[in-house]
């Protein structure tokens, strides 16, 4: 594998030319090809188990947090009785365990198209995967897509974990999906998608903003910081069939005894508004 040289691991793709992250790597744990795609586990000197699919870092212990907290709390703050919540990716359970630390969520549907990846979580991310044995969780090995079209008018929130816009997820970032999300959820059912970065794919952010906005009523994108992504950021695309929603301000302000109890490293109440100040080049491209 040409990502893994001398004793580091390079993230290459063809999405950020030009650039590449790296890790120093101490030991690697997993290294196999699944139908879908190549999975690649590996204990790293500085930021943990690090999991990583078609040579693009998806989870490492140190950073997971940020992204599985934001991409989870954004949209359920704002929703104001989520019970059924439905997660198309996310096999290694991190988006999971936040989305069950709401007590009004009596269940959760996780639709993951790789086994191998919720088999590997579980043997290396336990932190994370341990959730999908909560018995709230529903697990669907299968098409999101068909899934969904099998289940509409059914969730209150639905959380789209994918990988960057190649190969199996590349489905999750065009029109098609978004129309199909919209009509799997309620009539006040929101969507919170993962975003992309606004440094490498800004034009990519327009377009789905765009045709959201035909979709939906109320469309917003936020921001967070996430190292080990590329860039060092990336953001959440937000929808709701509510015209009511506003993204920007929560229904459920966490206070400091709630934030504990939650056992939240970056999200809160704060955190939440100020994901939606933009850059003004951002400002300008999006409005």
């Amino acid at each position: 594998m040409d990502s893994l040289k001398k004793g580091w691991f390079s993230e290459l793709s063809s999405l950020w030319h030009g650039q590449s992250f790296s890790l120093e790597v101490d030991e690697i744990l997993f290294q196999e090809k699944s139908k879908f795609q190549d999975i690649l586990v590996f204990q790293s000197k500085t930021f943990g188990v690090t999991l990583v699919l078609d040579g693009v870092i998806q989870v490492t212990q140190r950073d997971e947090f940020c992204y599985s907290e934001m991409l989870s709390h954004l949209p359920l703050c704002c929703h104001p009785n989520p019970k059924k919540v439905l997660i198309i990716g996310g096999g290694d359970g991190g988006v999971a365990r936040e989305v069950l630390k709401h007590p009004s969520v009596e269940q959760v549907t996780l639709c993951e198209i790789d086994e191998l990846v919720i088999e590997v979580s579980k043997k290396y991310l336990p932190g994370m995967a341990n959730s999908l044995s909560n018995p709230k969780m529903h697990l669907f090995v299968g098409d999101g897509f068909q899934f969904m079209k099998d289940h509409q008018g059914e969730f209150d929130v639905i959380i789209t974990d994918s990988s960057d816009p190649l190969g199996p997820a590349e489905s999750l970032f065009q029109e098609e999906y978004y129309q199909l999300v919209k009509g799997a959820l309620t009539a006040n059912g929101i969507l919170c998608s993962q975003g992309e970065s606004i440094w490498i794919d800004l034009d990519l952010i327009v377009k789905m903003r765009r045709f959201s906005q035909k979709l939906f009523p109320v469309v917003e994108y936020a921001s967070m910081t996430m190292p080990t992504y590329p860039c060092g950021q990336i953001g959440v695309l937000l929808c709701s069939n509510s015209p009511e929603t506003d993204f920007q301000q929560p229904l459920r302000e966490l206070d400091e005894e709630t934030v504990k109890q939650m056992q939240l490293r970056y999200y809160n109440s704060a955190v939440h508004r100020a994901a939606f100040a933009l850059p003004q080049f951002v400002k300008q491209a999006v409005s």
